[in-house]
């Protein structure tokens, strides 16, 4: 396989900004990414850990300047590809749907609903038709990667679960969380979709780890989540979070090529759209998402 075909591993991480604070982070400096889906939340901060190219995109901004409804999913998502990211771990705070899942567990999800509603979903649209699957929406590869340094770090790790992404910005009623928790979902959050889909999308590797923050408002001790009470666990959570980040790049070395469960080559198979039919505007828009494949197709 030629270095084009594959290129050298990168990490991006996706989370707040307490997680960029990694002890041996060396070269950092933050760089504007432009993209043709707008701004995204912030500038990046690019760095070496022990000789890996990493890359942090705060998802709020620096600051927390940014509802999850407010932030431009398909921006941040290209940008981290046109950076050269491989592989991308994303860091959320949710409220837990299950008495298992206590405050200040780490649960690394393996499956979504998505009930967000006013979101751009997708790089593909009129002028170039893609239908990426989502039947597996996360890399099997990287959570084992992270449930065995979890296990490791003795963190209160679950490994699988489902993770019902909400509009937001309010937290859930009752009535909504009941219903959640009726679906089989273990926890409830507002801002991995649709940023899986799109990282799907860009033949990015993607997982999370959803940091338990509250027990949602089902809970009879929990009825009103409060927002001091999720800040006061993400502050508690945050030098795990940067261990756990700072051991899945050292141990990064040994990336298979390709992407055993396929997340590199997924467009191999999802674009409808024949060549001679494609919008040159949207071909365009697309060159650092689906150039991989684009780039072979018109050549």
């Amino acid at each position: 396989m030629s270095e084009a075909t594959h290129p050298a591993p990168m990490l991006g991480v996706i989370g707040g900004s307490g997680v960029y604070n990694i002890d041996g982070l060396a070269n950092t400096r933050w760089e504007t990414v432009e993209t043709p889906f707008g701004e995204p939340s912030d500038e990046i901060l690019l760095g070496e850990l022990d000789g890996l190219p990493m890359a942090f995109l705060p998802r709020h901004g620096r600051g927390h300047t940014l509802p999850p409804n407010a932030v431009n999913y398909r921006a941040n998502i290209d940008a981290l590809k046109r950076l050269g990211v491989t592989d991308t771990l994303a860091l959320s705070a949710v409220g837990s749907l299950r008495e298992g899942l206590a405050p200040g567990a780490f649960v690394v999800v393996d499956q979504f609903i998505d009930r967000t509603i006013q979101r751009d979903k997708s790089f593909f649209g009129p002028g170039l038709v893609g239908h990426v699957s989502m039947a597996r929406p996360v890399c099997g590869r990287l959570g084992d990667i992270l449930e065995g340094i979890a296990r490791g770090q003795d963190l209160p790790v679950v490994r699988g679960g489902t993770y019902l992404a909400m509009e937001g910005p309010q937290f859930s009623s009752l009535a909504e969380s009941e219903l959640y928790r009726a679906w089989g979902c273990d926890v409830v959050g507002m801002t991995n979709m649709p940023e899986a889909k799109l990282a799907r999308e860009a033949e990015i590797c993607y997982a999370t780890v959803a940091m338990v923050t509250d027990y949602d408002c089902w809970h009879p001790d929990h009825e009103n989540v409060q927002v001091e009470d999720v800040i006061r666990i993400l502050t508690d959570n945050a030098s795990k979070a940067r261990s756990l980040v700072a051991a899945v790049a050292r141990g990064f070395g040994e990336r298979p090529e390709p992407c055993p469960q396929g997340c590199d080559r997924v467009l191999d198979v999802s674009l409808i759209t024949p060549a001679q039919a494609r919008d040159p505007a949207a071909l365009r828009r697309l060159d650092a998402v689906a150039g991989r494949v684009l780039n072979h197709q018109e050549g």
